[in-house]
């Protein structure tokens, strides 16, 4: 006797029981890639955040890419504080300007070395240090820069 439709044979089961996990991970890796139906890296040439001290470390927030005091480690907060040291009250805050690209006033280059856990080793030559970016830097980059150039400012506060 056929079985009635609509109803669930060990067959049909078993086919909806492989290929409903295939689907959703299908669907995370999407969400996860940049441009593949979640978020995408913007298209700005030069990008600006500002990074302030919290609880003994570089961190920052930027709504748009969904990020909420993003700490800097492995070495770059060392960096900063060497990009920082002529701004006062860098801790409450400062604008840290950043490209792939070359411009006008930059402080430093970071030099690409590696990938490493997901993120990506940078090294600066002078003074020589070596700093670890983590994943975050996917969200303003579709694939680690062999540079990047960098500037700290003071932030301009009240208008």
């Amino acid at each position: 006797m056929p079985a009635e439709r609509g109803s669930s044979t060990p067959r049909r089961r078993l086919v909806l029981g492989l290929i409903a996990p295939a689907g959703l991970a299908i669907g995370a890796f999407l969400l996860m890639k940049p441009g593949l139906g979640g978020w995408t890296p913007p298209n700005n040439a030069i990008m600006v955040i500002a990074p302030y001290w919290y609880q003994g470390t570089w961190v920052f927030d930027d709504p748009a890419t969904g990020l909420k005091r993003e700490p800097f480690v492995a070495g770059v907060p060392e960096m900063i504080d060497l990009l920082v040291k002529e701004i006062p009250d860098a801790k409450e805050g400062f604008r840290l300007t950043f490209s792939a690209n070359r411009f006008p006033g930059f402080q430093k280059e970071l030099t690409w070395l590696r990938g490493d856990s997901g993120g990506n080793y940078y090294r600066l030559d002078d003074p020589p240090m070596e700093g670890w970016i983590c994943p975050a830097m996917f969200r303003y980059y579709a694939s680690p820069p062999k540079q990047i150039y960098v500037k700290a400012e003071p932030l301009r506060r009240g208008g």
